[in-house]
């Protein structure tokens, strides 16, 4: 008969439980996502030492209750003192090694689900095995976070993978499978959900009793390069990480421990990763991809919307009204989500070319191996193609993308819809820049009329901005959000206004760079400095890649909307006369071309002073966001940092655009922009909001709560 023990605390919950064979489970529970902490590792100390003094005990088992992650809340917050030597090692050294690793009776690891940086961290310390299920996933994760494996997952996964395997799942966080760890020897043996648990029990026992053998992992050797090879893949190593993370620290400062373990031994490789740990988690870089972390979390929570206790209803059938530009590509995000869809279109031709897209989608996948044929057919088979509003009465949701930026045409679609689909049928539109409120201005329909906003190659962007209305209701807003999550997306839920949050950005990046090309500087002088500070892509290089005919549709509507403080750039209006349209139309002007039409621009233009020019192009962007936050357009800021991080590629790491202004100071940006306004004008004035923070001395990012949300 199993006897229970259970240590609960506020630091988690650690049951134990000692079965009739003398094998005890240790299951760790940590509400919510399992997330290691040092208190929980102290539970798990104190629960192996009782199991150790028990006569009745032969062998331990450690599992989790599904998942163990990396607790990234601990990391990031400032230090009252500097820690002592014994207390930069104490979890690493006297805990996971002096403590669990040196068990004297076998402690095995059972891993079902996930085992994710300092989850995989105590399945290394259980040196004696490693058990998991075929699907679990295993991998450390901290570089994600700006930090490093701080449990020793620095020494112990070399000795058990090797040095190349270990550089490759450490420095990008890769995941691996059980199937592909036990290939690896990552973990010894591979069970079934239902068996884990027994199978482990069973092996802790042979271990036990001298039939398997009993080596610590991080003492073993077997699996290291020799120290001369080790060093050279070390050099690549740092060669790669330099080339791709220039910016950043704490990829080289992982090599280094490594090496110092392979060097100087495992022990002193510990020593060096609880100092390294120490400093990284006091780092920019460590609090700003933390806080990108929570941030993309929280965009799923709405105050006002996703707090008021409404459950989604459920959306099986979708319409897509547009089988041309960008509705096949949606339609195939739906499909392969398991959403049937039906395609439509105006006539046959423009229905089969539609179609035929969505299956060029679905061979690519199958072409990278991503689908095998019977899931290519099984995915097609949810598409239907139809000509018809009459053929979607039935239908929950319906996305129009029938044309392009075009209102009066979009009010007539949108009028036919109310006439066809149901009554709780929810109706979107993929518009880009144009105000929600207007394209549904002519039905009765308000409340489920809404905005989804794919960017650019929706299979691969992240990014959907869910855009309402004044008179959107709350049930539409959580039914559209679950779809967002089905279809694996990261929703921005912003107001209406002309060009919602991430185009109104994106103008005022790409207007800031046509301006200092105009005022004398060269066009790969602006592209590289923003390139050289994170960004994947310069303005120019994203302007040409999108095509002039997205950028002309997004400038057009902000001239429109916001004349006060637009600014008109020559140099687009010249790019388009000549009629270059960008790569996306496959023939982007050749550089003597660009440098002709650029010359001409500067010729009508003022010159401009200084080079601060990743500063001329970023804070009108921050000044933009803060509009954006005073209006009420975007309900947190931490939304914005999103939505500068996946809609225009700054850099994760810098915290986003809110986040990083606030690293430098609302009064820093406040009195630049304007310097800048004296001599070129409104486009850099600073707004009301950013004034006030400037002169109160308060965080950007702070709540606004004198605002009447938009939302």
């Amino acid at each position: 008969m199993a006897e229970r023990g259970c240590s609960d605390k506020s630091r988690g919950r650690i049951q134990m439980e000692v079965g009739a064979d003398g094998v005890a489970i240790i299951t760790i529970f940590n509400p919510s996502l399992n997330l290691l902490s040092g208190d929980v590792i102290l539970s798990l100390k104190e629960s192996t030492e009782q199991a150790l003094e028990r006569d009745d005990v032969k062998a331990i088992v450690v599992t989790g209750n599904k998942e163990l992650r990396l607790n990234v809340t601990a990391f990031g917050r400032p230090q009252q003192r500097k820690k002592t030597q014994r207390e930069l090692g104490y979890l690493s050294l006297e805990v996971m090694t002096d403590a669990l690793e040196a068990a004297r009776k076998p402690l095995l690891a059972a891993i079902d689900g996930s085992a994710l940086g300092g989850g995989l961290e105590i399945a290394l310390v259980c040196c004696h095995a490693r058990l998991s299920t075929p699907k679990a996933k295993l991998g450390l994760t901290e570089l994600q976070f700006g930090l490093l494996p701080g449990l020793g997952g620095t020494q112990r996964l070399p000795r058990l993978v090797g040095l190349p395997k270990a550089l490759e799942m450490i420095l990008t966080s890769k995941l691996v499978k059980g199937d592909e760890a036990h290939t690896l020897g990552l973990v010894d043996a591979i069970a079934s959900p239902d068996e884990l648990i027994n199978t482990a029990r069973s092996w802790a026992l042979n271990i036990a009793e001298h039939t398997k053998p009993w080596v610590a992992s991080l003492y073993r050797t077997d699996k290291l390069w020799p120290l001369s090879e080790a060093k050279e893949i070390l050099m690549l190593a740092r060669k790669q990480a330099q080339e791709q993370s220039p910016n950043v620290a704490h990829p080289m400062v992982c090599i280094d421990v490594i090496e110092e373990g392979i060097v100087s031994g495992p022990r002193a490789g510990l020593w060096k990763e609880a100092e390294a740990l120490e400093e990284l988690q006091q780092s920019s870089t460590c609090k700003s991809l933390i806080h990108i972390f929570f941030a993309q979390r929280r965009t799923f929570k709405v105050p006002g919307i996703t707090d008021l206790g409404l459950v989604a209803r459920k959306i099986n059938k979708v319409a897509i009204v547009g089988g041309e530009l960008m509705g096949p590509e949606i339609a195939t995000v739906l499909i392969l989500n398991n959403y049937l869809v039906f395609l439509k279109e105006e006539n046959e031709k423009s229905l089969q070319v539609g179609i035929e897209r969505v299956k060029a989608n679905l061979q690519s996948l199958f072409n990278k191996r991503e689908l095998t044929s019977e899931m290519v057919e099984k995915t097609l088979s949810l598409l239907q193609g139809v000509l018809h509003y009459d053929s979607l009465r039935e239908v929950d949701l319906v996305i129009e993308h029938a044309v392009s930026e075009n209102i009066s045409l979009k009010q007539q679609v949108f009028s036919d819809l109310e006439k066809y689909c149901p009554q709780h049928c929810i109706l979107a539109s993929n518009t880009s820049t144009i105000d929600i409120n207007l394209i549904g201005d002519k039905t009765k329909s308000h409340s489920r009329i809404i905005g989804t906003h794919f960017f650019s190659l929706p299979h691969a962007m992240p990014l959907l901005e869910v855009v309402r209305t004044r008179k959107t209701s709350p049930q539409v807003i959580v039914d559209l959000l679950d779809v967002v999550k089905k279809i694996k997306k990261i929703p921005l839920v912003v107001g209406s206004s002309a060009g919602f949050a991430v185009n109104r950005m994106f103008f005022c990046y790409s207007k800031a760079a046509m301006l200092l090309v105009e005022c004398g500087a060269d066009i790969y002088q602006v592209d590289r400095p923003i390139t050289n500070f994170g960004f994947p892509m310069g303005p120019f290089r994203m302007i040409d890649l999108v095509g002039l005919g997205v950028a002309t549709a997004i400038g057009t509507q902000f001239v429109k909307n916001f004349p006060d403080r637009a600014y008109k750039s020559m140099l687009l209006h010249i790019m388009q006369e000549s009629n270059q349209a960008g790569e996306s139309k496959s023939y982007a002007s050749t550089d003597s071309e660009l440098e002709k039409k650029i010359m001409m621009a500067r010729s009508i233009s003022v010159k401009l002073h200084g080079e601060e020019l990743v500063e001329v192009i970023l804070f009108p962007v921050v000044n933009e966001a803060c509009r954006i936050l005073a209006e009420g357009i975007a309900a947190k800021a931490s939304d914005l940092d999103i939505a500068s991080v996946i809609g225009l590629g700054f850099p994760s790491y810098r915290g986003g655009i809110i986040f990083w202004a606030d690293c430098l100071g609302p009064k820093y940006i406040c009195s630049k922009l304007e310097e800048w306004s004296k001599t070129f004008g409104e486009f850099f004035r600073p707004c009301a909001y950013l004034l006030e923070r400037a002169s109160k001395g308060t965080s950007l990012g702070a709540t606004v709560a004198q605002v009447v949300p938009r939302l």
